[in-house]
């Protein structure tokens, strides 16, 4: 679907109109194409003290070909226009190291080059030594989120937190905030913990590995299954029967497997993990994309309707979930995905029964990630939080609450498909051992929500 204002304000009289009106002024979002670097200019890295986070971030951008210099205060020289600002702040240990942020940042921010990356390093709050330091680590949310309103032209502001012991575990998160993976990615704070250490290729993170994804014969779900594919998965495509012909276009194109079901049925997840281990010895991935809508206020909500939302939403990929685990059919290693919404999160006028099945799906990660039966098999479990994205259900919305939905947040557009599906194959990645019990939300920091 075509964003109409946004083209308009790439002309000259868009332009004047949004600098004299004030009108919001949205700058295209690059996204990630074959062969693209991880990051297409100059970085600048800063950092309180020399910590082990510091040296594995400087050994990334090096990695990855990245042309970077290392400033303790900002880069206040307009000769440099960076496309990343990378700041190291794991070494600090109490309030008074927080002024080093203002330093650092304050000189060179105006400098972020347009799509530009800001990416915070931090110690998880939690797992402080101490409570100077657990203070300092916490005050950062505000400090990126905050920073991540005040960035323009199609940046983005993120914050990583890293467990001690865990800096090893941070380069494929690096890699995809720096990146235009990331793109609709803003203002989020990501948790990575311990885990094994797995060396992969960066173009084939997925290679060898089985997929499922329900629902995915059109929009978000046929962008899920063709990023997983690009990254070398062999997809399994799970739909209603009613879909049979929209699935076996995305599956005959990536070359998976086809599952016509519903996953509602009593015997869905039996059905899953007999087509898993019959076809492909077992799974490596499952993202329950699966979702649909039955908006009403709850004065007029129907139990039926309320009960639908539920059952494919929340109840199924809890069911699915369960089996998959007891039964083995998902192996050692692997990974499970939500896909969430900010309606969870913040509530939508309308849709008491959609947010709380997705309120719920966020529940289902935050319940699951700690259990034995997923730490002890190294099994991962994260969501996504879709904000306003671009889709044939986002397309019937009345104009007036569409380009609302489109501009109340700090990119002031709406996502694409590719923008949730990157998030889900960044999770995925065997690499991501680390990343586990979050929920990210894909919104470009939208104004609902945390």
């Amino acid at each position: 679907m075509t964003d109409r204002y946004q083209t308009f304000t790439r002309t000259p009289l868009g332009q004047t109109l949004v600098k004299n009106l004030g009108l919001p002024d949205p700058t295209p979002l690059p996204r990630w194409t074959e062969g693209s670097p991880v990051i297409d200019g100059p970085v600048v890295f800063g950092a309180i003290g020399e910590t082990d986070a510091g040296k594995a971030i400087q050994a990334l951008l090096r990695d990855i070909g990245a042309s970077f210099s290392t400033a303790t205060e900002g880069v206040a020289s307009s000769e440099i226009r960076p496309k990343a600002l990378v700041f190291d702040a794991t070494g600090a240990t109490s309030t008074a190291d927080l002024t080093s942020l203002q330093r650092f940042f304050s000189p060179v921010i105006r400098q972020l080059a347009p799509a530009g990356r800001v990416i915070v390093v931090g110690r998880t709050p939690e797992l402080a030594q101490s409570a100077e330091q657990q203070i300092a680590q916490r005050a950062l949310e505000g400090f990126t989120r905050s920073l991540g309103k005040e960035v323009k032209r199609g940046a983005t502001v993120n914050l990583v937190y890293v467990a001690p012991d865990a800096h090893e575990q941070l380069d494929s998160t690096l890699r995809f905030f720096l990146s235009t993976k990331s793109a609709y990615v803003d203002a989020q704070v990501v948790r990575i913990g311990t885990g094994p250490l797995v060396s992969n290729d960066p173009d084939q993170p997925l290679a060898g590995k089985t997929a499922l994804v329900t629902g995915a014969a059109r929009g978000i779900g046929a962008a899920i299954a063709d990023t997983l594919a690009r990254d070398g998965a062999t997809v399994i495509g799970v739909d209603v029967p009613q879909n049979a012909d929209a699935l076996r276009t995305v599956i005959s194109k990536i070359g998976g497997t086809e599952l016509l079901l519903d996953v509602t049925a009593v015997d869905a997840p039996q059905r899953i993990a007999a087509h898993a281990v019959e076809h492909h010895g077992g799974l490596d991935i499952v993202v329950h994309n699966a979702g649909i809508t039955r908006d009403k206020r709850l004065a007029n909500m129907r139990t039926d309707a309320w009960d639908a939302v539920l059952d494919v939403n929340l109840r199924a990929p809890e069911r699915i979930t369960n089996h998959l685990l007891d039964s083995n059919a998902l192996r050692d290693g692997g990974s499970i995905i939500g896909v969430a919404s900010i309606a969870g999160i913040a509530g939508n006028n309308g849709q008491t029964n959609y947010a709380t099945s997705k309120a719920g799906v966020i529940g289902l990660v935050q319940a699951l990630a700690p259990k034995p039966m997923l730490t002890e098999r190294q099994i991962r479990i994260n969501a996504v939080a879709p904000g306003f994205i671009e889709t044939e259900m986002t397309a019937k919305i009345p104009f007036t609450i569409r380009e609302v939905g489109r501009r109340i947040n700090s990119l002031q557009q709406g996502g694409l498909p590719i923008d949730v599906a990157e998030t889900i194959a960044w999770f995925a990645d065997p690499a991501s051992a680390g990343v586990t019990g979050n929920v990210v939300r894909v919104c470009g920091q939208s104004l609902l929500g945390a």
